[in-house]
Formats: C-alpha cells, structure tokens, sequence
C-alpha cells in the first residue's frame, strides 16, 4: 500500500501504530527500491503528465471562463483525447502560456514536460528546473515570471521554500500552481501558501494574496487517475518483476529493503516529533 506515513506527514505515526499494535509489517510501495535506490515501480510519470494538464487546463479556464468556478475533473479514455481537448482550447485562446516545471530531470518532472510539450507549448515557454537551479535555494523569483508553476520535487528533507506569500502579493505572471508533489501536510512543505489537498470536484484552491490578479493552486494528491489505463499500464508492468520476487521475500533485496526501512521508521517514532 501507499501509507504516505515515511516523511512526518500529518498523522503518521498514527498511521504506523497500527501495524505495531498489530504485529503487522509495512511494506510501503512508494519505498520498494533497488540497488541503486531507485524507486521499481512509481506513478510519477502520469502524476506529472496530468498534473501539468490541470495546470494548462486552469489557465485556459481564466482566460475563457474569467471569475467562473472551475469544472469537475473526470477520468479521460486515454491520453489524446486530453491532448486534443488541451490543444483546442490553446487554440481558442490564440496565444501560449509559460510554463515552469521544478524537478524537470525526474519521472514527475519529465512527464510534466511532455505533456506540455504534446499540448504545443513551444520550447522556449517550458522551463525546466532541477537540482543544479535550485541549488542557490530559494525562494525563487523566477516562479512568479511564469503563467503556470508545476511542482515535481521529490521532498525528502527540510529545504528553502519556493515561494512565499511575500512573492505573491507583489507583482508577478503567475496564476496558477499544481503541486503535484503534494507535501500539504509535511512541515518542509516547499510550497507554505496553502494546507490542504483538493480533489477531482474542488480542483482548485483560490490562494490569498495582495494582489488583484487570481492565484489558484491544485493539490490533487491522485492526479494519475485521470489517465486511469496508462498510469496502471505503466505501473503494473513496473512492478511486476518485483512482486514476482515476493515469496523470496525475506531474501530479495527489494523486499528486505522495505522491511528494514519499515522498522527502522517504527524506530523513529520514539525520537521525532
């Protein structure tokens, strides 16, 4: 399972006890790593492929829809189907918005590029960040000069925020944030303006700021589910040399790997608040 309980969000170690009390083992999918530490099987392609979709999505919907709420997110067939949907209302609106994609070199990050980049963004208007930009910290003005701001970090330890809420009630391009990391509940949340998930109904926070222009975020934390045969596609034949390894458990390193970060996490319980 995705237990979401490994990197202090709200309520883990609730969520941990309970495998304790219950003399249960975790074997947490989002960690089942290999040699290298690389995750074997992970949504992050379609999660940023659809998160940038939204994004798109959203700043269309102010350009066209100004003030309107924004619509119900349904699950499509398949991938061009939300191409083609993405491409017609780009073509109505007659101009491209700029779009910042943060952790650019990662599985998130490189499906969040093309999806722009299938959606007709030009080149020049896709700005791919990753570890050697940020390494300055941030926070960073260089969001504010874009339309859209895709988040795609993976967040495993306390870093500078990205944006603060100075940054966005001063002047500024952005009107739309999709943080398809969705560290909402993590107290290293790189993106402090907001605590709370949204959903296929309630796509869309309308952030606070200073300044008159919209700022609206999305923190959809199931965002492949909008592609539901690609994403399981992908993710099924990802993780099935794995779980074919699952009676040889207590030897595979994937699966030892799991074990001993499960406990030593039960661990940290005693030590972290």
């Amino acid at each position: 399972m995705f237990a979401h309980c490994y990197k202090r969000q709200g309520g883990w170690k609730d969520v941990l006890s309970r495998f304790v009390e219950g003399n249960g083992l975790l074997y947490d999918l989002e960690f089942l790593q290999d040699d290298s530490g690389r995750r074997v099987a992970a949504f992050g392609f379609y999660a940023g492929f659809t998160g940038s979709a939204v994004g798109i999505d959203a700043w269309c919907h102010q350009q066209l829809h100004s003030g309107e709420k924004y619509p119900t997110i349904t699950p499509y067939p398949n991938e061009d189907v939300l191409i083609a949907e993405t491409k017609a209302k780009l073509a109505q609106i007659g101009k491209m918005p700029k779009i910042m994609v943060m952790g650019a070199l990662g599985r998130c990050g490189s499906g969040a590029v093309s999806y722009a980049r299938k959606a007709g963004i030009p080149e020049e208007n896709i700005i791919k960040w990753d570890m050697a930009e940020t390494a300055k910290g941030g926070p960073f003005a260089e969001i504010m000069e874009a339309d859209i701001f895709v988040n795609c970090i993976y967040l495993s330890s306390q870093i500078p925020p990205f944006v603060t809420q100075q940054q966005i009630d001063a002047e500024r391009q952005l009107s739309v944030i999709v943080d398809v990391s969705c560290d909402t509940t993590n107290p290293f949340n790189p993106i402090p303006i907001y605590n709370v998930n949204t959903t296929f109904d309630n796509a869309l926070l309308d952030i606070p700021s200073a300044n008159s222009r919209p700022l609206q975020l999305c923190s959809i934390d199931h965002l492949p589910t909008m592609l539901p045969r690609e994403a399981s596609n992908q993710f099924s034949a990802d993780l099935l040399p794995t779980l074919l390894q699952l009676p040889e458990r207590t030897t595979a390193p994937v699966w030892t790997g799991a074990e001993k970060l499960y406990h030593e996490k039960v661990e940290s319980m005693a030590t972290t608040d």
